[in-house]
């Protein structure tokens, strides 16, 4: 048995707290790289617009 009846609730928590960690850290890299990225489709939108 990987975990006794105690820990079982410790995994699930840990689990939870991680996935919560990646989304923050997702969330934070879209802020800082959501308008560099729109930025970049903006100029490929009006390159493309100018043809």
């Amino acid at each position: 048995m990987l975990f006794s009846p105690k820990e079982k609730g410790q995994g699930l928590v840990e689990y939870a707290l991680i996935l919560v960690l990646v989304a923050i850290v997702v969330i934070a890299a879209l802020m800082i790289l959501g308008p560099i990225i729109g930025d970049v489709f903006s100029t490929i939108n009006d390159s493309l617009s100018g043809i």
